[in-house]
């Protein structure tokens, strides 16, 4: 698998672990916090499982700026995707007009 692509699945991978950790509780509001801080503890660690590495492989062909930047991307999609399917909320057209900023923030740190 290629070094450039290797690091953006391992990234997404993470980035669906943690969006569970950080906001799949929101469904059971009703769960002692104590158990949602272990259950999310839990998730979180294998988040970090695929963060870590990915990062480390990444920088050998992105700079540290670039795979924040390709997380910080990742994150928008999956939490978006997540938001839609799993919390059952609305995509607004807003929120499609804030991402389509942040991805020409994207063109101007890929720039060579």
């Amino acid at each position: 698998m290629s070094k450039f692509i290797l690091p953006v699945l391992m990234l997404t991978i993470s980035n669906v672990f943690m969006t569970f950790a950080w906001y799949g509780h929101l469904r059971f509001k009703s769960s002692a916090l104590w158990i949602v801080i272990l259950v999310s503890w839990g998730i979180a660690f294998f988040e970090y499982c695929f963060q870590v590495p990915a990062n480390r492989i990444g920088h050998e062909v992105y700079n540290a700026v670039q795979l924040k930047t390709i997380q910080e991307v990742i994150t928008l999609v999956v939490f978006s995707v997540f938001s839609i399917l799993y919390l059952k909320e609305q995509f607004r057209w807003n929120y499609l007009v804030g991402f389509v900023f942040i991805i020409l923030a994207v063109l101007f740190i890929f720039k060579k």
